[in-house]
């Protein structure tokens, strides 16, 4: 993603914030909180959380944390977000939690940590001229999760035209995460519009 196309982002989402009410999910580009939560729901069956290391990447106001706390009593997690305005709110929430840590940069481009889980919520429904932009995120966050990455994505035959956001070809998008790790899941009919993917370092894994 090019330095326009990031910067298109960040005005997107400066433009919400002038819109709506501080820390509304519609903020972070959501229709509203079940779309946010629906998606969190899914992606927090990739597995066994207990005790692991997550990276969060996109993680706007840190809300998967908020999420993940309800029913995971122990994990250390990290959060990144280009937006600064996120990561401000995002150490406001949550800077007294133990084990809880956000910084303001591109996971796009920075040196990302090691750790058992990955999630991308969201992070990856920015249009950009680059046609291997996506696939390359993906293997780029798979290559840094020790046990699972978990992402969703909008699909494209159900997501409409949109100046800024993209829908993908989930049988294309399934292929290449095949070609990556030994096991893949996908995981669709909880949003009209999206799908999410389990990519696994381990084929016996659950």
């Amino acid at each position: 993603m090019n330095l326009i196309e990031k910067a298109t982002v960040m005005h997107y989402h400066r433009h919400r914030i002038a819109e709506h009410m501080p820390g509304d999910v519609k903020v972070l580009g959501w229709r509203g909180e079940h779309s946010q939560q629906a998606r969190y729901a899914v992606l927090a069956q990739v597995g066994a959380l207990e005790g692991s290391s997550i990276l969060d990447a996109g993680c706007g106001y840190g809300d998967l944390k908020a999420y993940l706390d309800r029913y995971v009593s122990q994990f250390e997690y990290i959060g990144i977000d280009q937006m600064p305005e996120f990561i401000e709110e995002a150490h406001r929430r949550y800077r007294h939690h133990p084990a809880t840590a956000f910084y303001q940069s591109d996971f796009a481009t920075a040196e990302l940590p090691k750790v058992d889980v990955v999630f991308a919520c969201g992070a990856m429904g920015y249009r950009c001229m680059n046609p291997y932009f996506h696939y390359e995120l993906i293997a780029r966050l798979y290559a840094n999760a020790r046990y699972a990455l978990a992402f969703n994505m909008l699909d494209t035959e159900r997501f409409p035209e949109h100046p800024l956001l993209i829908g993908h070809d989930r049988k294309k998008v399934l292929s290449f995460c095949r070609m990556l790790a030994p096991r893949v899941e996908l995981i669709d009919g909880y949003l009209e519009d999206d799908f999410t993917i389990f990519m696994y370092r381990n084929e016996g894994e659950a």
